[in-house]
């Protein structure tokens, strides 16, 4: 019986809250984390509070040019330092002393060999479709902080001492979008109905 299913559904458990509602959004993760401390400072129990990243996209920042010679140098230098891994570990292991340092020197040389083969090759499949380095990177355009209703009261009441005017701000935007909603659901039942303008 495995206990995967389990432990994925605790994690579900933690990750949601129980008729959630949003306290505000905030343009960067800071911004929210800052909100959530403040509320934790005051006492109140934050561990009914989730921060969810929304829109997501995905940044990718070249670094450089990718050629045969940089390829070489990576796996030369990747598959040595396997290599001295896996020679210190046999030397670690080895009781009768025989290999030593020499033993260490050859696992660390034939590492070498092997990781500039390997990425030679792995470039060479490529067929030069992708011939730059990058760092890639998911981030949210948004971060809603949402918190169970029966605590949301309190925690806009907070919220309103840290920042007023973030607060008449967020419920602005709320009233905004409540707005919104409600005059597309309308245009999505009588679709002859005119949408408010905004």
């Amino acid at each position: 019986m495995s206990t995967q299913p389990n432990a994925m559904a605790r994690s579900r458990a933690v990750l949601t809250l129980e008729y959630p509602m949003s306290l505000g959004r905030y343009d960067t993760y800071d911004k929210a984390q800052k909100a959530v401390d403040y509320l934790s400072d005051h006492e109140f129990p934050v561990q009914n509070v989730l921060i969810v990243g929304t829109d997501l996209k995905q940044l990718e920042r070249v670094t450089g040019r990718l050629t045969r010679g940089r390829v070489a140098v990576g796996g030369l230098v990747s598959g040595a330092w396997l290599g001295l891994f896996v020679g210190l570990i046999f030397s670690l292991l080895d009781t009768s002393n025989s290999a030593g340092f020499a033993g260490v020197l050859i696992t660390v040389a034939f590492g070498a060999v092997f990781g500039l083969v390997w990425a030679l090759i792995g470039y060479a499949l490529t067929g030069g479709n992708r011939d730059f380095t990058s760092v890639m990177q998911v981030v949210a355009t948004q971060y809603e902080v949402l918190v169970e209703h029966k605590f949301a009261a309190h925690a806009r009441e907070l919220l309103a001492q840290m920042d007023p005017m973030a607060a008449a701000q967020a419920q602005v935007d709320a009233a905004r979008q409540a707005q919104l909603d409600a005059a597309t659901r309308a245009q999505a039942q009588d679709p002859t109905r005119q949408q408010p303008p905004v």
